[in-house]
């Protein structure tokens, strides 16, 4: 129940600089969470901006923020999510009643427009132990050192080791925003997503979101001498980073690449400001799980939900994830596809794929 002193709005009654004011300095906001997410959606995709605003109007203070995407369907409904292509988009509010509001206002939307309705929320890292998480989706996070070289010192001697490997290997790592970067990281991560049998973002989802993100977004790419070998994209939003992009060209892995490029990443985010690392979405236990664990991050469970028949919230199962033998066998399908063909396909397709 909303106080009769507060409003519910829609976000294009405010600018980004006020959303984005409230978003960075709400201690459960993450980069995703930033107006650069919905602007670059609705930018590269097309798709509609359905965020909602607490405001209370006589001072024009905010009070809280949900964001929201419409995502277009080429066939079939739309539907509505919080938020598409990363793995948390949950409200902010400055208390459960506001955050309880917005999400009753979001749901009455969806059953009234008979529209399917995600949620991507993330537990506390108190409100689970680890015998809970056997088999789920886990976020990883990692509290940063106050400089980089604070940070390296903390790390186990081993890692330490694959470092300097990566570095003995003749690799070497440049960050920053540029346009050739940008186009090197996106080289690196469309033969990836090849490898992986998944369908790529178009290119110019990448350039929305540097353009939006503005100096909250950061590349780095490892190279063998000439050749981007590895590359990485983080998102900044207040003292949190988190990396939604991170690729290696497989051929070249041997040479500890990703030891490198994470590092180059770390240690950015380390000397400038930052004190909470999101390494992202892994499966607890399994490989990339292991590799983000090697780093100290600790899992936090995510809590993803969606409407039912009845329009209420259930749990997000592996099935409606997407996790079946139907995917593996496109998976596989898709890996043996000529490169050039799988970046044209898939800039086509990703839009419409909310994970």
């Amino acid at each position: 129940m909303l106080p009769d002193n507060l409003k519910i709005v829609p976000r294009r009654q405010i600018d980004d600089a006020q959303w984005d004011t409230y978003v960075d300095k709400h201690a459960e906001a993450t980069p995703y969470h930033r107006s650069g997410w919905l602007n670059a959606v609705v930018s590269a995709y097309e798709h509609d901006d359905a965020s909602i605003v607490v405001v209370e109007p006589s001072a024009g203070t905010i009070m809280g923020v949900f964001p929201c995407i419409k995502m277009n369907m080429p066939l079939g409904k739309s539907k509505y999510c919080a938020l598409p292509y990363c793995d948390v988009g949950y409200g902010l509010a400055d208390n459960a009643q506001l955050l309880g509001a917005m999400e009753t206002y979001l749901l009455q939307l969806a059953k009234v427009t008979k529209r399917s309705w995600e949620i991507r929320k993330s537990a506390h890292a108190y409100e689970h132990d680890t015998a809970s998480l056997e088999g789920k989706k886990v976020r990883m996070l990692l509290a940063l050192a106050e400089d980089s070289e604070s940070l390296l010192a903390s790390f186990k001697s081993k890692l330490r080791s694959q470092i300097r490997k990566a570095e003995k290997n003749g690799l070497r790592v440049e960050t920053g925003r540029s346009a050739e970067l940008l186009e090197h990281f996106y080289s690196v991560y469309s033969i990836n997503m090849r490898d992986l049998g998944s369908p790529v973002h178009a290119k110019r989802w990448f350039e929305r979101i540097v353009e939006y993100y503005g100096t909250s977004a950061v590349i780095s790419v490892t190279y063998k001498d000439q050749l981007p070998i590895g590359a990485g994209l983080i998102l900044k939003s207040g003292e949190t980073a988190c990396i939604p992009w991170a690729s290696t060209n497989q051929r070249y892995n041997r040479l500890a690449p990703n030891m490198l490029l994470y590092w180059s990443l770390l240690a950015h985010c380390a000397d400038n400001g930052i004190r909470q690392f999101d390494f992202g979405r892994s499966t607890y236990n399994e490989g990339t799980y292991r590799f983000k664990k090697q780093w100290g991050a600790s899992p936090v469970a995510l809590n993803w939900q969606h409407t039912n028949e009845d329009f209420t919230l259930q749990p997000v199962t592996s099935a409606v994830a997407g996790n079946s033998t139907t995917r593996e066998l496109v998976e596989n399908i898709w890996r043996k596809l000529p490169l050039a063909f799988t970046i044209k396909a898939g800039a086509t397709i990703r839009p419409y794929i909310s994970l």
